[in-house]
């Protein structure tokens, strides 16, 4: 799921307010629902192929999940815990609230091995994921908004990524909302070559060779091709389209359902089914209300485990300059 980019120049250092997201906009009103077209530069009739295929293609090798021959509580325990690994590791602390947010700081070596979870999660480089979502901060809600569900629901928690938009994967587009990823020659290269879909390939070798031999040193070839394949379906396709649509939820859902704890001049809302499947996403109102908060967490009893990660990265030194919540805002 993602695209080499032809032309990308050569970034400079970001200005203060390339960190769109982290800065949340006034709030001058009461904010009510409103319906809105598609982003103006978006294109109804134009699909994006490189996104179409592989969403289309691993919903239906997912579905392989139901043939009895790829059942097996080690491939389903491996897609739990990967639901984890992969989601909570790669995608909400890596994407979002390290590289999108700057929450938090990190030795290199952690960020880049988090990164390369994070890409076993087919949810682009991480220029464009992080470019995307300080988009959807600055005009939340708005026309502009890549993913609003108050154009449909079906907008929001995938159509969006399906339709052509002119305004989204753009140089100018980088260089506002990702310049200081992007200044990186490691991400630059994960936007300009395959090798994000060619680290994905490998890590589902990885789940095949692993689960052969355990079969084969169990019970022989045929017990290895069948736990190899297990870990395939089970670990790989099927955990693959569960972190998507955990991910899209908080697109959605997160801006429907649920309660809020703050105005904040968009439809965000604190939704506890998403923030329990998504380690502390689904708080979502309070996520837009601090954005460069490591904590999505106001109230005791919301559970933010991304959070908890980041407060034991703390703990052993692998985490510092960690933004808290400001009380009594």
């Amino acid at each position: 799921m993602t695209q080499a980019v032809n032309s990308m120049p050569v970034l400079t250092e970001a200005e203060p307010d390339s960190i769109g997201g982290n800065i949340a906009p006034p709030v001058t009103h009461a904010w009510k629902p409103v319906r809105l077209q598609r982003p103006v530069k978006s294109i109804p009739n134009r699909l994006v192929w490189h996104y179409v295929i592989p969403i289309t293609l691993m919903h239906v090798l997912a579905l392989a999940a139901v043939i009895p021959f790829f059942w097996s509580w080690t491939g389903f325990w491996v897609m739990f815990v990967g639901l984890w690994v992969y989601g909570s590791f790669g995608i909400n602390l890596c994407y979002h609230r390290l590289l999108a947010h700057r929450a938090f700081k990190c030795p290199r070596w952690v960020e880049r091995t988090l990164v390369f979870i994070a890409l076993c999660c087919l949810e682009d480089a991480p220029g464009r994921w992080v470019a995307t979502h300080r988009l959807h901060h600055k005009v939340s809600d708005e026309q502009e908004d890549p993913h609003s569900p108050f154009v449909s629901f079906w907008w929001s928690h995938v159509g969006w990524l399906m339709v052509e938009n002119r305004g989204l994967h753009n140089v100018s587009s980088y260089e506002r909302y990702a310049r200081d990823i992007l200044r990186d020659p490691f991400y630059l290269k994960l936007e300009r070559r395959l090798l994000p879909i060619w680290i994905y390939l490998t890590h589902a070798l990885a789940h095949v060779v692993v689960g052969y031999v355990i079969g084969w040193a169990m019970d022989g070839h045929a017990a290895g091709v069948q736990l190899g394949l297990s870990l395939l379906v089970w670990g790989v396709f099927v955990r693959t389209v569960m972190v998507w649509h955990i991910t899209w939820s908080v697109n959605s859902l997160t801006h429907l359902f649920g309660y809020r704890s703050h105005e904040t001049g968009e439809g965000s809302r604190n939704n506890w089914f998403v923030a329990l499947i998504s380690n502390g996403e689904g708080w979502h109102n309070n996520h837009h209300h601090q954005p460069a908060s490591a904590c999505n967490r106001n109230r005791w009893w919301e559970y933010d485990g991304v959070y908890m990660i980041v407060l034991v990265l703390e703990k052993l030194g692998l985490a510092w300059n960690v933004v808290r919540p400001k009380q009594g805002k």
